[in-house]
């Protein structure tokens, strides 16, 4: 008797773990997840290494998160309008997330934390993408968004008058106007 309790109480867990039937599954689902992970950690250690709030380890949580919302549904069958639904939820909720790192600084007046809601929002388009097995898709999204992340923060650094203070629309004319001369540009075409 005891060894047919045991039995069937195994076949019970067994069951709740159905949901990854064979290895080929497990592979499937693990290979979508840690590529949302170490796309999400890539843009977050960026952030991280820049200082700013939102670094490695939630840029890593929002994708994978991201992803496994998706992977779920999509697992267990839910049709393409469902997983739409479940998307847009991802969406909206990571824009509330966004939406915490945006702050106006009282003295100056100036909004700052705006690259970096964007870029949780943007991790969590990359996690979507992973879990919904678009990994090319994912990598070149990551890829790209790490070229605005860091290459062109240099631009923009190199666009400030000095740094730390928003840029001056006509000295940024005057500057870009002075090097296109420089590099005999026209910028009137």
């Amino acid at each position: 008797m005891p060894d047919a309790a045991m039995s069937e109480w195994w076949q019970k867990v067994a069951a709740d773990f159905s949901d990854l039937p064979d290895v080929g599954e497990a592979i499937r689902m693990t290979v979508r997840l840690v590529l949302a992970a170490v796309l999400g950690g890539m843009l977050g250690y960026d952030r991280e290494r820049a200082g700013k709030s939102a670094g490695l380890r939630t840029h890593m949580l929002v994708s994978l998160g991201a992803a496994l919302f998706v992977l779920i549904p999509q697992q267990a069958g839910l049709s393409d309008s469902d997983i739409s639904r479940v998307i847009q939820g991802v969406v909206a909720g990571v824009g509330f997330l966004g939406a915490g790192a945006i702050v106006k600084d009282s003295r100056g007046g100036e909004v700052q934390g705006l690259t970096t809601a964007a870029g949780i929002w943007l991790t969590a388009a990359i996690g979507i993408a992973a879990g919904l097995g678009r990994e090319s898709s994912a990598v070149l999204g990551a890829v790209l968004a790490f070229v605005i992340l860091s290459a062109l923060a240099r631009i923009s650094h190199w666009m400030r008058p000095s740094h730390g203070q928003p840029v001056d629309p006509p000295a940024l004319s005057k500057r870009l106007a002075e090097s296109s001369d420089a590099l005999n540009i026209d910028l009137n075409h």
